[in-house]
């Protein structure tokens, strides 16, 4: 028999408790604008209200951060600057905080520890990452600023699984990627036709640094206005491979969901998102995006319309080629680039002689292969010793030093513009060999459950991450895309989930 007056009891005393916690957060405001500043106290009573959340409801918070880190670039340009350190890595942050509340709902009984086929690979790969460090005499604060460059974003794989988040959390989660890609699609089109203007307001073009690390780099236009739409990410090709990722789990969508009112409303937003994508002249998301929807409308559906889509752009080619008169082999980057020069360009031979004698990614293609592998081929050369962005931001010079090497791409900057490469030369081929295992191993486990499953949200969401992964692969040949917040979680949460669904624990929510 239900006892009201317990249920009164209850209810009051959760009252009591959110009375008295609201007067506590008032006067620590209170107390912290007088000591400090008064953004400071807003950034500190922010964090407080995250930690508390994402203990009590922590896919909540994993949800909120997937939601903002399209908008993060943009959002950080009008961070004052006495808070813009704890700003700029609040999202990392954020995953350590979740990484805790897992641990902390291991440790105290909560839940138990759910295997993921990974798990050997995954420990493999940080076993080797230590070793790889002391063999090669690293010091602490590489060591730890590198194996985190590399790791800090594959933890959120493992916090998905260990959460198990259910349908309707991947249900939300899509929409709300949906509705950002709307928002990028407005601004692109927007930049497009107000130009530099608009392009001004969103670039965030301010380098900032603390001590000799730099935090951000800063982004020189380098493209004429309007040509290369970036909304909110920064960069066009950030903008660019975003879409493309979210795309492609739209796609699947289409192709699997039988809810046609929900298919309909995708439409709306997949159509004019082509063009926006080929207005970014992001070339690796262009190549990524094809690579993954061919991978889903021709081996997966055996999609006809595909098939005749693909032999009617050859002979479009073709004829364009032959009528243009345009050189390919000739091409090169230049200023005002129309779409279809800049779709060339990607094969054209005088671009990738440019780039090696220019110090760019072919260069580094050649030199790892010939000069940096071979000199240490185990285990490489150490996290933060080559290739990515912790040799950047702490202006390691190392191994270029010792190998004869200029710094990076350009002589400059640090990373080489290829993932795959920058890990084969920081961690080996035996690194390499475990990150490779553990990328494969999910990709495999994708098509598994795409295969195996009948429930059509389930089916859309194991091929559209298994397509989204190919287009990931081939990003990181291009750049440091594995490292990139604005691609690199939707990567891992997403296999997370895919991996929750291989064990039946993606359930019905009503």
């Amino acid at each position: 028999m239900i006892n009201l007056r317990d249920i009164y009891t209850a209810a009051e005393e959760r009252t009591r408790f959110a009375v008295v916690g609201l007067v506590l957060l008032v006067v620590a405001g209170v107390a912290g604008i007088v000591f400090f500043s008064a953004t400071m106290t807003v950034a500190l009573l922010a964090a407080l209200v995250v930690v508390f959340v994402s203990f009590v409801r922590p896919t909540c918070t994993l949800l909120a951060f997937m939601w903002y880190l399209p908008f993060e670039p943009f959002l950080l340009k009008w961070v004052p600057d006495d808070v813009y350190v704890y700003a700029r890595y609040a999202s990392e942050l954020v995953v350590y905080l979740l990484v805790a509340v897992v641990v902390w709902r291991l440790v105290s009984g909560v839940a138990e520890w759910r295997k993921s086929p990974v798990d050997v690979f995954a420990l493999l790969f940080l076993f080797i990452l230590l070793i790889s460090s002391l063999v090669n005499f690293s010091t602490g604060t590489v060591m730890v600023l590198g194996i985190r460059q590399i790791i800090r974003f594959v933890l959120l794989y493992f916090v998905t699984v260990q959460l198990a988040p259910g349908k309707r959390f991947v249900r939300v989660l899509l929409g709300g990627l949906v509705a950002i890609v709307a928002v990028q699609i407005a601004l692109g089109a927007g930049q497009a036709v107000i130009g530099e203007r608009l392009d001004t307001f969103l670039l965030p073009s301010e380098r900032r640094t603390i001590g000799e690390i730099q935090l951000t780099a800063g982004q020189v236009q380098f493209w004429d206005p309007g040509q290369r739409v970036f909304g909110t990410l920064g960069r066009y090709d950030q903008l660019g491979t975003f879409m493309a990722f979210v795309m492609l789990l739209m796609a699947a969508a289409m192709y699997e969901w039988k809810d046609k009112l929900a298919v309909k409303k995708m439409w709306w937003v997949f159509l004019p998102a082509l063009p926006v994508l080929a207005l970014t002249y992001s070339r690796s998301a262009w190549f990524g995006f094809v690579l993954g929807f061919l991978f889903l409308a021709v081996y997966a559906k055996r999609d006809r319309r595909v098939f005749i889509g693909v032999g009617a752009f050859v002979v479009a080619v073709v004829m364009y080629l032959s009528v243009s008169g345009l050189v390919v082999r000739q091409l090169v980057d230049v200023s005002g680039q129309s779409v279809s020069d800049r779709f060339f360009e990607a094969f054209s031979a005088e671009r990738w002689a440019g780039e090696y004698y220019g110090l760019g990614r072919s260069y580094w293609m050649v030199q790892t292969l010939t000069t940096v592998v071979p000199s240490s081929p185990l285990l490489g050369h150490g996290p933060a010793n080559f290739g990515g962005g912790a040799v950047a931001a702490l202006h390691n010079t190392r191994t270029y030093d010792t190998l004869g090497l200029p710094f990076g791409v350009y002589g400059t900057d640090g990373y080489i513009d290829n993932n795959w490469f920058s890990l084969w030369g920081e961690t080996g081929t035996l690194g390499l060999a475990a990150y490779l295992a553990v990328f494969i191993t999910l990709f495999l486990l994708c098509i598994r459950v795409w295969r195996e499953s009948t429930d059509p949200e389930v089916r859309a969401l194991a091929i559209g991450t298994a397509c989204a992964m190919l287009a990931v692969a081939l990003n990181a040949f291009l750049a440091t895309y594995l490292e990139a917040r604005t691609l690199a979680p939707y990567l891992w949460v997403f296999a997370g989930l895919v991996t929750v669904a291989s064990e039946g624990k993606v359930k019905s929510e009503k």
